[in-house]
């Protein structure tokens, strides 16, 4: 947690200092009763000045043994207008899915990877928001082997262009966080950290009934973020409970509850990421819609749900007067799900699709809500480069497209084909009135 101390507080003490300056530099001719007349003052001043900052402090409601805070503007200024209104713009996506093919087209011939283009169209949209959350769907481990499905580990080249793109924030509590063992939950969380991100859904510092809650300072506002799995594909019946309890973060009600509850008091708003539902199914489970209220009612603001692979709607839930929002699954963000590709699956256009999700909260007068919620339709393109791995297999551009900046009218339409255009057209159309979002 980082301390701040308001340098006003010091005036008084930094004023009588200066203003002695010149007594200070005649000590030499000080008598012993005028040394220890000073040597006191000296005492007094300094032990004032830590008991002030401490006051300042705590009327800040800092709290190093309870919280983890940390600045998280992008911008580096607050953003409080003269009636003190406070605001901040939080951006949110689902599943980012490294599949052998994006990262095989990654590959460069020195060995090492870079997928920076996958986010070439995305980085100018989420260098708008103060707060950026992803989902990494996989594990980082450099000492298991590179996979895709069904056991997810990518070079670990990946968080840099991440951390590049603006993320801020990735939820590691999903069904492959135990992709490559236990260690590649430490790993995964470790290179996240590393390239200047917070990890959030697994507890690799302090087991998880004795780790701080992750809570952003955002602009002024105290965000807490809170993530969960449904389960992990089976894999944690081969883990000890020891390491189950101490590292994962499960659906566990009583657990989340009181986690909940306890964000309610120490942030201004509470946002969870919850993973949970039936793969490739457009409408939530009773489960999820039952749960998902149910965390509203414990004190979350805003749930982000992901694991589907495709978008299921959103939900706004009114709550003590204020408007609280849910979005059942962002859907993928980046992934080689596709038409092409999922060609037995009955939903598998939807797969290519995901959404982000763009809020904006305000605090005034101690009170915090959500001022607008946006969700922008997502799509991933592929294209072939034209050129082959050493392997043989044909190497595709991936890049995710915002389609506001693509349909008729958007800045980057005259980059499409007759064919992509139709796509992207129909997908945007398509996913407004599945989403539902009339904030």
């Amino acid at each position: 947690m980082e301390k701040r101390q308001d340098r006003r507080s010091h005036g008084p003490i930094f004023g009588l200092l200066k203003s002695s300056i010149g007594f200070f530099r005649n000590y030499k001719s000080w008598t012993n009763a005028q040394f220890i007349t000073v040597l006191l003052l000296a005492v007094a001043l300094s032990m004032g000045g830590n008991l002030l900052v401490r006051a300042v402090q705590g009327s800040k409601g800092t709290s190093p043994s309870s919280q983890t805070l940390d600045s998280a503007s992008t911008s580096g200024q607050s953003k409080e207008d003269q009636s003190g209104e406070k605001t901040a713009r939080i951006m949110a996506n689902g599943d980012l899915l490294y599949h052998i093919p994006i990262y095989r087209t990654a590959l460069k011939e020195d060995g090492s990877y870079d997928f920076h283009e996958n986010f070439e169209y995305v980085k100018p949209w989420l260098k708008q928001a103060d707060l950026v959350l992803g989902d990494f769907e996989g594990t980082v481990n450099k000492d298991h082997y590179l996979a895709g499905y069904p056991l997810f580990n990518a070079p670990g080249e990946v968080m840099d262009a991440i951390k590049d793109a603006g993320y801020q924030v990735l939820d590691l509590a999903h069904n492959h966080i135990l992709d490559s063992q236990i260690e590649g939950v430490v790993s995964t969380a470790e290179a996240i950290e590393k390239a200047g991100m917070t990890p959030i859904g697994v507890y690799t510092h302090e087991s998880r009934d004795q780790a701080p809650l992750v809570i952003k300072e955002v602009n002024g506002i105290k965000v807490a973020l809170l993530a969960y799995s449904y389960g992990f594909n089976g894999i944690e019946q081969y883990i000890s409970q020891e390491d189950y309890n101490r590292y994962l973060s499960d659906l566990n009600e009583d657990k989340m509850k009181a986690e909940i509850e306890r964000a309610e008091k120490e942030a201004d708003i509470t946002v969870i990421m919850p993973q949970m539902g039936i793969e490739y199914q457009l409408e939530p489970t009773e489960e999820q819609k039952t749960l998902y209220h149910k965390m509203i009612d414990w004190g979350a603001d805003i749930i982000f749900g992901g694991h589907p692979h495709v978008v299921e709607p959103a939900e706004t839930v009114e709550k003590d007067g204020d408007k609280k929002l849910i979005i059942y699954s962002m859907g993928n963000f980046l992934s080689n799900q596709r038409i092409e590709t999922m060609q037995d699956e009955e939903n598998a256009k939807w797969t290519e699709r995901g959404v982000l999700m763009d809020v904006t909260i305000k605090k005034k007068d101690g009170k915090t809500r959500i001022e607008t919620a946006k969700a922008h339709p997502t799509w991933v393109n592929r294209t072939p480069k034209g050129t082959y791995s050493p392997e043989g297999y044909p190497l595709f551009l991936y890049q995710t497209y915002i389609l506001e900046d693509f349909i008729e009218g958007g800045s980057h339409r005259d980059k499409l084909d007759e064919a992509t255009k139709e796509r992207i057209d129909t997908a945007y159309k398509e996913m407004n009135e599945h989403v539902g979002l009339k904030w």
